[in-house]
Formats: C-alpha cells, sequence, structure tokens
C-alpha cells in the first residue's frame, strides 16, 4: 500500500477545522473496515490497525470516517460530513451506521426482473437525507435492451444521472467524474445486481464473484463486510452486503426532496389538510388524472412517509426508554456506592 497525502485520502478544511491544540500529537486516520473491537486505518503513513478504547464502540463508527488516533488506540471520531445509516434489521430500534464521508452513492441495480422502482426510491432517499449525490448504475446492460430501464429510473428523480453499463468489460470511464482524486463513492443495492462485479473492475481488485442463476435473475452476493478501497482515479470506493432489507428512519428531509413535486402539488390542493384520494379540488388527483404524475409515485410517497414517522418514532422512545434506565442506573451506584 503506497502512501497518501491527507487530501488523498479525503481530508478536507471541514476535519482540519475540528483540530485543537491537544490534539497535536494525535495522527490523522480514515477507517478502511471495522472489526469486533478493533479497526483498520489509512494514514498519510500508511496502514494501522487501531484498538477501540472503552468509552467506544466499534458500532459507533463506519468506514470511511475520520479518527485520531491516540498511539495504539482511537482518540476521537471526528464530525462527519454525510452518514448514511439505516434502522438495523429485524425489529430492532438501533441504527446501523453504513459508511462515512460519502460523496456520491452508485445505486447499482440491473436491466433484468431485479430493476424495482420503489425499491430505488428507498436508496434514494438515504442519499437525499445525508445529502449525498445519487447516480443510478444499471449494470448487465449487456444482457438487454437499456433503454426502457434508463427511462423509468430517470423517472424517479428528475435531473438525476442514470448510467447503463456491463460491468464486467471494464470499460467504466463514465463513472470517472464521480471518481476523482479525494472524492469517496459507496456502492449500494440489492444482492445479486452485479455490484462485486462492478466494485472488482473499478478497483482492478479481485473480489470473488458469484455466477447469475438463470431462474430469478439473481446472483450470489459476496460482499459480507464494508471495506474502504482505493480507485486507480484516485477517489475511494466503499463497498457493501447486498442489502436485503431497508429499513428507513430519520430520513424526513430525503423524502421531501425526492417527492418534491408532489409537495408542490400538494401546495395547490383545494383543503390544506388534503388526503390526495377522493377530496375534491385535490391537485395531486388532477395530474394523475392527466397523466401528468404517476399514481404509483403517491403510493409510495405515502408508504415512504409512513414508514418514517413510525421508525422515527420507535427510535425516539427507544432513546428514551435508554436514557430513562441509564439514569437509574446510575442514581443506584450512587446510592449503594457502586
Amino acid at each position: 500500500m503506497p502512501d497518501f497525502t491527507l487530501p488523498d485520502l479525503g481530508w478536507s478544511d471541514h476535519f482540519s477545522a475540528q483540530l485543537t491544540e491537544t490534539d497535536a500529537a494525535l495522527v490523522p486516520a480514515r477507517l478502511t473496515s471495522l472489526h469486533r473491537a478493533r479497526v483498520q486505518a489509512l494514514t498519510a503513513t500508511g496502514a494501522m490497525e487501531l484498538l477501540c478504547p472503552p468509552t467506544l464502540s466499534v458500532a459507533d463508527m463506519a468506514v470511511g470516517d475520520w479518527v485520531l488516533a491516540d498511539g495504539p488506540r482511537v482518540g476521537r471520531v471526528l464530525e462527519r460530513i454525510s452518514l448514511l445509516q439505516r434502522r438495523a434489521a429485524g425489529t430492532g430500534t438501533a441504527a446501523q451506521l453504513i459508511a462515512a464521508n460519502v460523496d456520491t452513492m452508485f445505486v447499482v441495480t440491473s436491466c433484468n426482473a431485479d430493476f424495482n422502482e420503489a425499491r430505488l426510491e428507498r436508496y434514494l432517499v438515504l442519499a437525499h437525507s445525508a445529502g449525498i449525490t445519487p447516480v443510478v448504475v444499471l449494470t448487465k446492460a449487456d444482457m438487454a435492451e437499456a433503454a426502457p430501464y434508463i427511462a423509468r429510473a430517470q423517472g424517479l428523480s428528475a435531473g438525476m444521472a442514470v448510467l447503463a453499463l456491463n460491468a464486467k468489460s471494464g470499460d467504466l470511464g463514465a463513472l470517472d467524474p464521480w471518481c476523482r482524486a479525494g472524492q469517496t463513492v459507496v456502492l449500494l443495492g440489492s444482492s445479486g445486481v452485479g455490484k462485486s462485479t462492478l466494485a472488482n473492475s473499478l478497483t482492478g481488485g479481485a473480489l470473488e464473484v458469484g455466477d447469475i442463476r438463470e431462474d430469478d435473475a439473481k446472483g450470489r452476493h459476496t460482499t459480507t463486510s464494508r471495506y474502504l478501497l482505493a480507485l486507480p482515479t484516485g477517489g475511494w470506493l466503499i463497498d457493501t452486503p447486498g442489502v436485503r432489507e431497508l429499513q428507513l428512519t430519520d430520513v424526513a428531509d430525503g423524502i421531501d426532496v425526492l417527492f418534491s413535486d408532489l409537495i408542490d402539488l400538494a401546495a395547490d390542493c383545494r383543503f390544506r389538510d388534503c388526503k390526495h384520494t377522493v377530496e375534491p379540488g385535490c391537485a395531486v388527483q388532477a395530474a394523475i388524472a392527466a397523466g401528468k404524475v404517476d399514481a404509483r409515485r403517491l403510493e409510495s410517497w405515502r408508504k415512504l412517509g409512513a414508514e418514517e414517522a413510525a421508525n422515527s418514532s420507535a427510535m425516539q422512545v427507544s432513546k428514551v426508554r435508554a436514557a430513562g434506565k441509564f439514569t437509574k442506573k446510575s442514581a443506584a451506584k450512587r446510592r449503594f456506592g457502586g
């Protein structure tokens, strides 16, 4: 692994501004992978392994984070430029950190039966909520007519970049504008859409890639952890496992961005509390009837908004309960000398 300057690794004035005089002896390091009680990182002088202090859990950090190394340990995590997180899979209310300090999200899907607008909208909401630029990358374009898939993807968000390519060809120059020196991209998508093949081609590495299954057009997803990988163009790639369930929380801003056209239309409804169903004077339903808006988008707007509200409420209740337990434990320790 060659030496890098801090700007090569993605360092910027945003991080420099957080340093104090007491940080002079600490070493800036960017996390490349996370393990049970330790992390791998890159510094201006090379790779290093860091242990987590008792006050900091690996779950509190994400690949792409900048930390200050205090000898063999993580001293503190610097404030992020961006953070991707989701509600942990299952019924839990904890937030799972996906990646930090990302500039662009490559939302990967394929030109086959895996293509699904509702699923793509979840990724786009996630990107917009974090202030990250989304780019839809359609893989396996050599196996189908790509134009219909491009049109469907472009219909999800005005002005969004949508690119169709054959990841196995190695000709990925169309992605270069988002992979320049110091820039960080993250690959997100469901299992089997060709993410590992794309990551392999982008990095020039040798990631293990599973073959596609003919019965359902899916491949075996082979990335099992998150890694920060160097790109030949000077940028950085965060590869992630295929996402089977993307539960959204704290993404109200992202929903507003993705469905801004519907929000603008709703402002012209006759009634301020219009539910956009059967109310007279509903501007949204009028646009649907005129063929200007896809009825599916209205349903997605409703569904994602309801899910976000429910998950965010559950997360807030969980935090309040956790704070209450912590207070009770602290009081008991003071009372009994624990």
